[in-house]
C-alpha cells in the first residue's frame, strides 16, 4: 500500500467532502454533517489551505482527509489564536491502516512549521492522547457547549504557548451554520 500524504488541491474538495460524508456515514457521535463543515470552513476566513491535508493511494485515489482551522481562545481582553483539529477523515475501507494518525501527525508538523503554537480538538479520549493532547480544562480552556471534560483536549505545540490561554474556544461561524 503505497499512500502519500500531501496538501488538498481545489480539484480534491469534491472528492473530499464524499469520503468525508462517507467516513461518518455510521459514526456514532456524529450529526452526518462533517462534509458540509469542510466545505463551509474552505470558504471561511478560518481556513488554511497548508493544513488541509490529503491521503492518496497510488491506485485508490483520495482515501484520507484531515483539516486544522483558525480558532481563538478567550477570557475578557485576553485571546490566543490557536486551531481547531476537525475533522479527520478515512474511507471506510482504509480505516484501521493508521492513515488517520499519519495524516493527524502531519498536519500537526505543518501547523508547527508554519508558526502556529496550539491545536484544540474534541474527540475520543483514548485517541488523541498519543498526539500529546491532554484536557484542555488542564489549562483552564472551556468548550463553547457542553460536552464531558475528557472529549475536549488542547495540545501545546510551543512549549508553554497554552500557559496564558484561559477561557472559552471560539469556533468560526462555519462550525455553527
Amino acid at each position: 500500500m503505497d499512500i502519500i500524504m500531501r496538501q488538498e488541491r481545489p480539484e480534491d474538495y469534491i472528492k473530499t467532502e464524499e469520503l468525508t460524508k462517507e467516513a461518518f456515514l455510521h459514526a456514532e457521535f456524529s450529526d452526518k454533517k462533517e462534509h458540509l463543515l469542510v466545505k463551509r470552513l474552505r470558504t471561511s476566513d478560518a481556513f488554511i489551505p497548508e493544513l488541509s491535508l490529503v491521503a492518496v493511494d497510488q491506485e485508490d485515489g483520495l482515501v484520507g482527509h484531515v483539516l486544522l482551522s483558525k480558532i481563538t481562545i478567550a477570557h475578557g481582553h485576553n485571546v490566543t489564536d490557536s486551531l481547531a483539529l476537525a475533522p479527520v477523515s478515512v474511507s471506510p475501507s482504509y480505516q484501521g491502516m493508521g492513515i488517520g494518525s499519519r495524516l493527524i501527525r502531519k498536519a500537526l508538523e505543518k501547523a508547527e512549521e508554519i508558526g502556529y503554537a496550539s491545536v484544540v480538538v474534541l474527540g475520543h479520549k483514548d485517541y488523541y492522547p498519543k498526539f500529546g493532547f491532554r484536557r484542555a480544562s488542564s489549562w483552564n480552556i472551556r468548550p463553547p457547549f457542553d460536552v464531558p471534560d475528557e472529549v475536549f483536549m488542547a495540545l501545546e505545540l510551543k512549549e508553554d504557548s497554552l500557559r496564558h490561554a484561559q477561557g472559552v474556544v471560539h469556533y468560526p461561524e462555519a462550525f455553527t451554520e
